[in-house]
Protein backbone atom coordinates (compact mmCIF):
# COMPACT_ATOMS: atom_id res chain seq x y z
CA UNK A 1 0.00 0.00 0.00
CA UNK A 2 1.35 3.41 -0.97
CA UNK A 3 0.76 6.67 0.83
CA UNK A 4 -1.31 9.28 -0.97
CA UNK A 5 0.90 11.04 -3.54
CA UNK A 6 2.17 14.41 -2.37
CA UNK A 7 2.16 13.68 1.32
CA UNK A 8 3.95 11.35 3.69
CA UNK A 9 2.35 8.25 5.16
CA UNK A 10 -0.30 8.98 7.76
CA UNK A 11 -1.43 7.24 10.88
CA UNK A 12 -4.49 6.04 8.91
CA UNK A 13 -2.22 4.53 6.24
CA UNK A 14 -0.37 2.54 8.91
CA UNK A 15 -3.66 1.39 10.46
CA UNK A 16 -4.97 0.21 7.07
CA UNK A 17 -1.79 -1.72 6.26
CA UNK A 18 -1.58 -3.33 9.71
CA UNK A 19 -5.32 -4.05 9.82
CA UNK A 20 -5.87 -2.24 13.11
CA UNK A 21 -7.56 0.92 14.32
CA UNK A 22 -5.89 4.31 14.29
CA UNK A 23 -6.18 4.29 18.10
CA UNK A 24 -4.02 1.16 18.22
CA UNK A 25 -1.40 2.76 15.98
CA UNK A 26 -1.43 5.81 18.24
CA UNK A 27 -0.90 3.65 21.34
CA UNK A 28 2.02 1.86 19.70
CA UNK A 29 3.60 5.14 18.58
CA UNK A 30 3.38 6.48 22.14
CA UNK A 31 4.98 3.34 23.56
CA UNK A 32 1.99 2.35 25.69
CA UNK A 33 1.85 -1.20 27.08
CA UNK A 34 -1.82 -1.99 26.46
CA UNK A 35 -1.24 -3.51 23.02
CA UNK A 36 -0.78 -7.23 22.33
CA UNK A 37 2.80 -8.09 21.31
CA UNK A 38 1.72 -9.61 17.99
CA UNK A 39 -0.34 -6.52 17.19
CA UNK A 40 2.51 -4.23 18.18
CA UNK A 41 4.89 -6.11 15.88
CA UNK A 42 2.42 -5.82 13.00
CA UNK A 43 2.04 -2.09 13.53
CA UNK A 44 5.79 -1.54 13.81
CA UNK A 45 6.34 -3.52 10.61
CA UNK A 46 3.76 -1.36 8.83
CA UNK A 47 5.43 1.81 10.10
CA UNK A 48 8.78 0.57 8.80
CA UNK A 49 7.37 -0.43 5.42
CA UNK A 50 5.67 2.93 4.90
CA UNK A 51 8.46 5.00 6.44
CA UNK A 52 6.01 6.47 8.94
CA UNK A 53 7.35 8.61 11.80
CA UNK A 54 5.02 10.02 14.48
CA UNK A 55 4.57 13.78 14.27
CA UNK A 56 5.47 14.92 17.77
CA UNK A 57 4.41 18.49 17.16
CA UNK A 58 0.98 17.40 15.96
CA UNK A 59 0.68 15.03 18.89
CA UNK A 60 1.50 17.86 21.29
CA UNK A 61 -1.21 20.04 19.73
CA UNK A 62 -3.74 17.23 19.96
CA UNK A 63 -2.93 15.89 23.42
CA UNK A 64 -1.27 18.93 24.99
CA UNK A 65 1.88 16.88 25.50
CA UNK A 66 4.98 15.69 23.64
CA UNK A 67 5.02 12.62 25.93
CA UNK A 68 8.76 13.09 26.36
CA UNK A 69 10.76 13.74 29.51
CA UNK A 70 14.18 15.36 29.50
CA UNK A 71 16.84 13.98 31.84
CA UNK A 72 20.14 15.64 32.79
CA UNK A 73 22.76 13.42 34.42
CA UNK A 74 26.48 13.64 35.14
CA UNK A 75 28.95 10.74 34.96
CA UNK A 76 26.62 7.93 33.97
CA UNK A 77 29.35 5.41 34.70
CA UNK A 78 28.65 5.91 38.40
CA UNK A 79 26.24 3.51 40.05
CA UNK A 80 23.83 6.04 41.52
CA UNK A 81 23.41 8.02 38.32
CA UNK A 82 23.10 5.03 35.99
CA UNK A 83 20.62 3.16 38.17
CA UNK A 84 18.51 6.27 38.80
CA UNK A 85 18.40 7.04 35.06
CA UNK A 86 17.46 3.43 34.34
CA UNK A 87 14.64 3.65 36.89
CA UNK A 88 13.39 6.95 35.42
CA UNK A 89 13.37 5.47 31.91
CA UNK A 90 11.39 2.44 33.07
CA UNK A 91 8.89 4.52 35.06
CA UNK A 92 8.42 6.89 32.11
CA UNK A 93 7.90 3.98 29.72
CA UNK A 94 5.10 2.61 31.89
CA UNK A 95 3.41 6.02 31.66
CA UNK A 96 3.76 6.11 27.87
CA UNK A 97 6.61 8.63 27.87
CA UNK A 98 10.00 8.47 26.20
CA UNK A 99 13.18 9.98 27.62
CA UNK A 100 15.70 12.34 26.04
CA UNK A 101 18.97 12.18 27.97
CA UNK A 102 21.92 14.55 28.20
CA UNK A 103 24.97 13.40 30.18
CA UNK A 104 26.75 16.68 30.90
CA UNK A 105 30.53 16.72 30.91
CA UNK A 106 30.71 19.16 33.81
CA UNK A 107 28.11 19.79 36.55
CA UNK A 108 28.61 23.56 36.65
CA UNK A 109 25.63 25.90 36.64
CA UNK A 110 26.34 27.16 33.12
CA UNK A 111 26.62 23.68 31.64
CA UNK A 112 23.52 22.31 33.37
CA UNK A 113 21.53 25.45 32.49
CA UNK A 114 22.60 25.16 28.83
CA UNK A 115 21.59 21.49 28.78
CA UNK A 116 18.18 22.34 30.23
CA UNK A 117 17.64 25.02 27.59
CA UNK A 118 18.68 22.65 24.80
CA UNK A 119 16.29 19.97 26.03
CA UNK A 120 13.43 22.48 26.27
CA UNK A 121 13.95 23.21 22.57
CA UNK A 122 13.65 19.51 21.76
CA UNK A 123 9.96 19.22 22.64
CA UNK A 124 9.93 17.88 26.20
CA UNK A 125 7.10 18.10 28.71
CA UNK A 126 9.28 18.32 31.80
CA UNK A 127 12.79 17.87 33.15
CA UNK A 128 14.44 15.51 35.64
CA UNK A 129 17.83 16.61 36.96
CA UNK A 130 19.56 13.59 38.47
CA UNK A 131 22.26 15.65 40.13
CA UNK A 132 23.65 19.10 39.48
CA UNK A 133 26.71 18.63 41.75
CA UNK A 134 28.56 21.96 41.68
CA UNK A 135 25.57 23.94 40.41
CA UNK A 136 23.50 25.65 43.11
CA UNK A 137 19.83 26.62 43.26
CA UNK A 138 20.80 30.30 43.11
CA UNK A 139 23.02 29.97 40.04
CA UNK A 140 21.09 27.38 38.03
CA UNK A 141 18.98 29.09 35.34
CA UNK A 142 16.13 26.95 34.01
CA UNK A 143 13.59 27.73 31.27
CA UNK A 144 10.53 29.49 32.75
CA UNK A 145 7.38 27.43 33.32
CA UNK A 146 9.18 24.17 32.58
CA UNK A 147 8.11 21.46 35.08
CA UNK A 148 11.23 20.32 36.95
CA UNK A 149 12.02 17.73 39.61
CA UNK A 150 15.45 16.98 41.03
CA UNK A 151 17.17 14.08 42.75
CA UNK A 152 19.38 16.39 44.76
CA UNK A 153 18.48 17.50 48.28
CA UNK A 154 20.38 20.79 47.90
CA UNK A 155 17.54 22.03 45.68
CA UNK A 156 14.89 21.57 48.36
CA UNK A 157 13.17 24.92 48.75
CA UNK A 158 13.61 25.65 45.04
CA UNK A 159 12.22 22.62 43.15
CA UNK A 160 10.39 19.42 44.10
CA UNK A 161 13.03 16.88 45.11
CA UNK A 162 13.21 13.12 45.57
CA UNK A 163 16.22 11.32 47.00
CA UNK A 164 17.48 8.54 49.22
CA UNK A 165 18.15 9.21 52.89
CA UNK A 166 21.92 9.52 52.49
CA UNK A 167 22.53 10.59 56.09
CA UNK A 168 20.53 7.75 57.58
CA UNK A 169 22.37 5.25 55.40
CA UNK A 170 25.77 6.44 56.58
CA UNK A 171 24.57 6.54 60.18
CA UNK A 172 23.29 2.96 59.94
CA UNK A 173 26.59 1.75 58.47
CA UNK A 174 28.65 3.48 61.16
CA UNK A 175 26.42 2.44 64.03
CA UNK A 176 26.41 -1.17 62.85
CA UNK A 177 30.20 -1.28 63.14
CA UNK A 178 30.19 0.44 66.53
CA UNK A 179 27.52 -1.95 67.82
CA UNK A 180 29.75 -4.86 66.85
CA UNK A 181 32.31 -3.49 69.30
CA UNK A 182 34.75 -1.59 67.10
CA UNK A 183 36.40 1.34 68.86
CA UNK A 184 36.01 3.62 65.84
CA UNK A 185 35.25 3.48 62.12
CA UNK A 186 37.46 4.71 59.28
CA UNK A 187 35.83 6.21 56.21
CA UNK A 188 36.68 6.09 52.51
CA UNK A 189 34.69 9.01 51.10
CA UNK A 190 33.62 9.93 47.60
CA UNK A 191 35.03 12.98 45.79
CA UNK A 192 34.80 16.44 47.36
CA UNK A 193 32.57 17.76 44.54
CA UNK A 194 29.86 15.15 45.21
CA UNK A 195 26.95 16.21 47.41
CA UNK A 196 25.99 12.60 48.36
CA UNK A 197 29.61 11.89 49.28
CA UNK A 198 29.72 14.91 51.55
CA UNK A 199 26.38 14.03 53.19
CA UNK A 200 27.57 10.48 53.88
CA UNK A 201 30.87 11.71 55.30
CA UNK A 202 29.16 14.25 57.55
CA UNK A 203 26.69 11.66 58.90
CA UNK A 204 29.61 9.27 59.61
CA UNK A 205 31.41 12.07 61.47
CA UNK A 206 28.31 12.97 63.51
CA UNK A 207 27.62 9.33 64.42
CA UNK A 208 31.13 8.90 65.78
CA UNK A 209 30.94 12.19 67.65
CA UNK A 210 27.61 11.32 69.26
CA UNK A 211 29.05 7.99 70.38
CA UNK A 212 32.05 9.74 71.88
CA UNK A 213 34.46 7.90 69.59
CA UNK A 214 37.57 9.30 67.89
CA UNK A 215 37.02 10.57 64.35
CA UNK A 216 39.83 9.38 62.03
CA UNK A 217 40.99 11.44 59.09
CA UNK A 218 38.85 10.89 56.01
CA UNK A 219 40.41 8.97 53.13
CA UNK A 220 39.11 10.55 49.93
CA UNK A 221 38.37 8.31 46.96
CA UNK A 222 36.73 8.94 43.60
CA UNK A 223 34.00 6.23 43.59
CA UNK A 224 36.24 3.75 41.72
CA UNK A 225 37.50 0.39 42.93
CA UNK A 226 41.01 1.61 42.13
CA UNK A 227 40.72 4.42 44.68
CA UNK A 228 39.46 1.96 47.28
CA UNK A 229 42.39 -0.31 46.51
CA UNK A 230 44.80 2.61 46.95
CA UNK A 231 43.18 3.42 50.31
CA UNK A 232 43.55 -0.19 51.40
CA UNK A 233 47.20 -0.22 50.40
CA UNK A 234 47.79 3.16 52.06
CA UNK A 235 46.10 4.64 55.15
CA UNK A 236 43.93 1.58 55.85
CA UNK A 237 46.98 -0.72 55.96
CA UNK A 238 47.55 0.46 59.55
CA UNK A 239 47.05 -2.62 61.80
CA UNK A 240 45.06 -0.46 64.24
CA UNK A 241 42.28 -0.14 61.62
CA UNK A 242 39.54 -2.68 62.41
CA UNK A 243 36.45 -1.18 60.74
CA UNK A 244 35.95 0.67 57.44
CA UNK A 245 32.85 2.33 55.99
CA UNK A 246 33.18 3.00 52.26
CA UNK A 247 30.95 5.55 50.55
CA UNK A 248 30.13 3.08 47.76
CA UNK A 249 30.46 -0.61 46.97
CA UNK A 250 33.05 -0.22 44.21
CA UNK A 251 35.52 1.41 46.61
CA UNK A 252 34.70 -1.27 49.17
CA UNK A 253 35.61 -3.93 46.59
CA UNK A 254 39.00 -2.26 46.11
CA UNK A 255 39.54 -2.19 49.87
CA UNK A 256 38.70 -5.90 50.12
CA UNK A 257 41.35 -6.79 47.53
CA UNK A 258 44.00 -4.60 49.14
CA UNK A 259 43.37 -6.11 52.57
CA UNK A 260 43.52 -9.63 51.15
CA UNK A 261 46.84 -8.93 49.46
CA UNK A 262 48.19 -7.55 52.74
CA UNK A 263 47.21 -10.75 54.53
CA UNK A 264 44.48 -9.12 56.59
CA UNK A 265 41.35 -11.25 56.70
CA UNK A 266 37.86 -9.75 56.37
CA UNK A 267 36.04 -9.74 58.75
CA UNK A 268 38.43 -11.42 61.20
CA UNK A 269 40.93 -8.55 61.13
CA UNK A 270 38.93 -5.77 59.48
CA UNK A 271 35.18 -5.27 58.94
CA UNK A 272 34.08 -3.49 55.75
CA UNK A 273 30.75 -1.86 54.87
CA UNK A 274 29.77 -0.39 51.49
CA UNK A 275 26.94 1.75 50.14
CA UNK A 276 24.47 1.19 47.22
CA UNK A 277 24.11 -2.63 47.19
CA UNK A 278 25.27 -3.13 43.62
CA UNK A 279 24.44 -6.47 42.01
CA UNK A 280 27.95 -7.78 42.65
CA UNK A 281 27.93 -6.92 46.37
CA UNK A 282 26.60 -10.29 47.51
CA UNK A 283 29.01 -12.15 45.20
CA UNK A 284 32.21 -10.51 46.46
CA UNK A 285 34.29 -12.46 48.94
CA UNK A 286 33.31 -12.13 51.59
CA UNK A 287 29.79 -11.00 50.62
CA UNK A 288 29.58 -7.30 51.38
CA UNK A 289 27.53 -5.69 54.12
CA UNK A 290 26.10 -2.56 52.51
CA UNK A 291 23.49 0.20 52.58
CA UNK A 292 20.65 -0.46 50.15
CA UNK A 293 19.27 2.40 48.07
CA UNK A 294 15.92 1.76 46.37
CA UNK A 295 16.75 3.26 42.98
CA UNK A 296 13.57 1.89 41.40
CA UNK A 297 11.43 3.73 43.94
CA UNK A 298 13.42 6.93 43.48
CA UNK A 299 12.83 6.74 39.71
CA UNK A 300 9.11 6.07 40.15
CA UNK A 301 8.68 9.00 42.51
CA UNK A 302 10.67 11.38 40.30
CA UNK A 303 8.49 10.56 37.29
CA UNK A 304 5.25 10.67 39.30
CA UNK A 305 6.16 14.05 40.79
CA UNK A 306 7.09 15.46 37.39
CA UNK A 307 4.01 14.14 35.57
CA UNK A 308 1.76 15.60 38.24
CA UNK A 309 3.11 19.02 37.27
CA UNK A 310 2.80 18.23 33.56
CA UNK A 311 -0.81 17.07 33.83
CA UNK A 312 -2.10 19.68 36.24
CA UNK A 313 0.04 22.62 35.22
CA UNK A 314 1.41 23.00 38.72
CA UNK A 315 2.07 21.56 42.15
CA UNK A 316 -0.39 20.02 44.60
CA UNK A 317 -3.07 22.37 45.86
CA UNK A 318 -1.87 24.52 48.70
CA UNK A 319 1.76 23.42 48.40
CA UNK A 320 4.78 25.42 47.44
CA UNK A 321 6.98 23.70 44.86
CA UNK A 322 10.11 24.22 46.90
CA UNK A 323 8.65 22.54 49.99
CA UNK A 324 8.01 19.20 48.29
CA UNK A 325 10.77 16.80 49.26
CA UNK A 326 10.33 13.05 49.30
CA UNK A 327 12.95 11.08 51.18
CA UNK A 328 13.16 7.42 50.17
CA UNK A 329 14.20 5.22 53.12
CA UNK A 330 17.35 3.10 52.99
CA UNK A 331 18.19 -0.19 54.67
CA UNK A 332 21.31 -1.99 55.82
CA UNK A 333 21.88 -5.50 54.47
CA UNK A 334 24.25 -7.37 56.77
CA UNK A 335 26.45 -9.98 55.10
CA UNK A 336 29.72 -11.70 55.94
CA UNK A 337 32.11 -8.73 55.62
CA UNK A 338 31.41 -7.48 59.16
CA UNK A 339 31.96 -9.07 62.57
CA UNK A 340 33.05 -8.13 66.09
CA UNK A 341 36.73 -7.14 66.36
CA UNK A 342 39.19 -9.88 67.18
CA UNK A 343 40.11 -9.86 70.90
CA UNK A 344 43.46 -8.23 71.56
CA UNK A 345 46.13 -10.55 72.88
Amino acid sequence: MDAVEGRGPSLADVAALAGVSTQTVSRVSMGLDNVRPATRDRVLAAMAELGYAPNTAARALRYGSFRTIGVIAHRLARTGESRTVEAVVEAARKEGYTVTLIDVESPTSDVVSAAATRLSHQAIDGLVIIRAETATPDTLALPPRLPVVVSDSRFVGHHPAVGADQADGARRATQHLLDLGHRTVHHVAGPADSAPAQMRAEAWRVALGEAGRPVPEVVEGDWTAASGYAAGRGPLADPDVTAVFCANDEMAAGVLRALHEAGRAVPRDVSVVGFDDILLAEYLWPPLTTVVQDFDEIGRRLVARLLHQVRTGGIEDGADSGDLHEVVPVALTVRESTAPPRPQR
